[in-house]
């Protein structure tokens, strides 16, 4: 069958279905019926081939089976399976949350916005008239009261006078329709900021509301009643876990528990349990954001008085900002109040769903059904196995994680939403915590948590049979494919707010140990650069010697007749010392004049003769 005429025939279904429930006065969601018609399909107990086309009989059948099941109002897993629905629908993401409350706000706005954006006002009374809506703005915009109250659209209009006079209107209908926009949200920014302060200094801040200390009581409050609620629901969840293992126990009482029920509504209270905790996980995130808020709008408003003290003009420049980061504040106050009242009334609209439970079990009865068995928490059943280990040694193709070897143990993501897998599928349905302490498998990329030891080992040892259990298990109550996160094994049943989560299946573990590094001296090739130089001065000298290079030419010539010709080499005799010698030595020297003169002493005469000798040899004698 093409898709087209396969989509065609089960909206037909859809609507068949609708239609049915709706005569006999229940009205149902097409989402709901959509969940049903494939949760009927998928159990094999009705018969129901997936791979062949349905034909008019497999219509029918198929339309009487949803219709039943749809108007079954004590079957605690039809209850389950509304409040999977119901969630799915209205609750998403905190981000998303807020997203769709500013879009919300600013379609609100955009018929009011069009018409200041849009006007082209000349004479004095169509310009008053545009002041006016632009006032009207700004109030409906900043949330800060109501435009009709003439208290507050004065306290609006001074401070809007004080940054934006009416005489500035022509300028302002210059602009472009973007730059219209982009101003009116700064205005109105600013404005917001100006009354918060007066409202501080007590001054004005008419129809503003003490946002932080309603938030103050809120929070707690509606932390209280998600709390009071989540204990009521597990002392049920314990109390039927009690039964049921007693049941494990004694097979003879299986046939007598038959009509209650009873692991359905363990199924239900078990849901509900975890959407209130997502709840409570949201709830406790606004306290931690309105906390750090409050703080930083007292830093804000301490600032602003010490800017502004008893001044009588202050630069925009250094107060502007300030508004502006004031009224973003405010704006996160408003966010996380509509955030709050919004998970509130989604708690409150989940209670509904628990409606079989006094109905099937009161008092009474749970009390009669416990009798001789012994109920335990969540925390008492970890607490009783907290010694017992797996033992490496026992498996070596597989691998086991302990808290002392993985760094991110906590955030892995465990199957089914970490129940005991294997006593699930050896119970036939049974939900018991998964101790991670024990140790957790690691199979085929997915994480399993067991209660007990034994446990752990008898699951290791064939772990495709006992997830082939489960999904059979599944198959026949289909509130489980949400309750257990079972989506990528039944794609079609995905719900959306599961879909936007899809990273957190690819969590992987980080896996510790001691090890040791040694990084080497110089891990990198040098970055030095030999061409630096710090001197200016030789630079300076550098660059003059590259400025005379550049008028420097060089000059090669050739011959017509060396043109192409080839290299020719020669061979010379190489040269050889020599020395030459004359006939006979000889040298010349001119005569040295040598002189005797005697008598200098005197003698035996009387008078002194002096005798003048002349010794120097003739040049052939010499």
């Amino acid at each position: 069958m093409p898709p087209t005429q396969a989509e065609s025939v089960i909206k037909n279904i859809i609507r068949e279905i609708g239609q049915e429930c709706a005569a006999h006065g229940e009205i149902v969601s097409e989402t709901l019926v959509a969940f049903m018609v494939k949760a009927v399909v998928l159990d094999p107990s009705n018969g129901f081939n997936t791979d062949r086309t349905l034909v008019k009989g497999d219509v029918q059948k198929l339309v009487k089976l949803c219709v039943t099941r749809l108007l079954d109002s004590k079957n605690p897993s039809l209850d389950t399976i509304k409040m999977q629905v119901y969630f799915d629908m209205n609750y998403t993401s905190r981000e998303e949350f807020l997203e769709e409350h500013h879009r919300v706000v600013e379609s609100r706005l955009s018929s009011v916005s069009r018409e200041i954006t849009d006007s082209r006002a000349c004479v004095r009374e169509e310009l008053e008239s545009l002041y006016r809506k632009i006032v009207s703005y700004v109030l409906l915009r900043s949330g800060l009261g109501s435009p009709t109250d003439i208290k507050i659209v004065r306290e609006a209009t001074a401070a809007l006078q004080s940054v934006f006079p009416q005489a500035e209107l022509g300028t302002f209908l210059t602009l472009s329709k973007k730059d219209k926009e982009r101003q009116l949200k700064e205005l109105t920014m600013i404005v917001t900021g100006i009354r918060l302060f007066n409202r501080d200094c007590g001054k004005g801040g008419e129809g503003i509301d003490d946002l932080p200390a309603i938030l103050q009581e809120a929070i707690p409050a509606t932390t209280q009643h998600v709390d009071s609620q989540l204990e009521v629901v597990q002392d049920r969840a314990y109390r039927y876990t009690a039964i049921l293992e007693k049941v494990a126990k004694n097979p003879l009482l299986s046939q007598e528990l038959q009509p209650y029920m009873l692991k359905e509504a363990l199924y239900n209270v078990r849901q509900y349990e975890i959407f209130l905790q997502i709840i409570l996980s949201d709830i406790i995130t606004c306290a931690q954001e309105v906390e750090m808020m409050i703080k930083q709008l007292g830093a804000q408003l301490e600032q602003l008085k010490f800017t502004v003290k008893s001044k009588t003009a202050v630069p925009t420049s250094q107060v502007f900002p300030t508004f502006i980061a004031l009224s973003n504040l405010w704006t996160s106050f408003q966010d996380e109040t509509v955030l709050i009242s919004i998970l509130s009334n989604l708690t409150t609209h989940l209670e509904p769903f628990l409606g079989t439970h006094e109905l099937f079990f009161p008092e009474k009865v749970t009390q009669a059904l416990l009798d001789g068995a012994t109920v335990k928490t969540d925390v008492c059943r970890m607490k009783e196995h907290i010694e017992e280990r797996v033992n490496l040694a026992d498996f070596r193709k597989l691998e086991w994680l302990f808290p002392e070897t993985t760094t991110n143990f906590d955030k892995l993501l465990i199957q089914y939403r970490g129940f005991c897998a294997y006593t699930f599928a050896t119970t036939d349905g049974l939900l018991l915590p998964g101790n991670p302490a024990i140790g957790i498998l690691k199979y085929k990329e997915k994480y399993y948590t067991f209660n007990t030891r034994d446990a752990a080992y008898s699951f290791a040892e064939n772990p495709e049979n006992y997830i082939d259990k489960i999904r059979e298990k599944a198959k026949k109550n289909a509130e489980l494919i949400q309750l257990l996160e079972l989506h990528q094994q039944f794609e079609t049943l995905i719900p959306y707010s599961q879909m936007k989560e899809v990273d957190k299946h690819y969590i992987k573990p980080i896996a510790k140990c001691e090890s040791s590094t040694q990084t080497d001296t110089h891990l990198l090739p040098p970055t030095i650069v030999r061409s630096y130089e710090w001197n200016e001065w030789e630079l300076r000298r550098k660059a003059i010697k590259l400025a005379n290079l550049r008028r420097k030419v060089t000059h090669s010539v050739q011959t017509d007749l060396s043109h192409m010709r080839r290299e020719n080499c020669s061979q010379v005799y190489p040269s050889k010392d020599a020395s030459t010698q004359s006939m006979r030595e000889s040298s010349s020297r001119v005569p040295r004049p040598q002189i005797y003169i005697a008598g200098f002493r005197g003698g035996h005469t009387k008078t002194t003769y002096e005798v003048k000798v002349n010794l120097t040899r003739a040049i052939d004698e010499t």
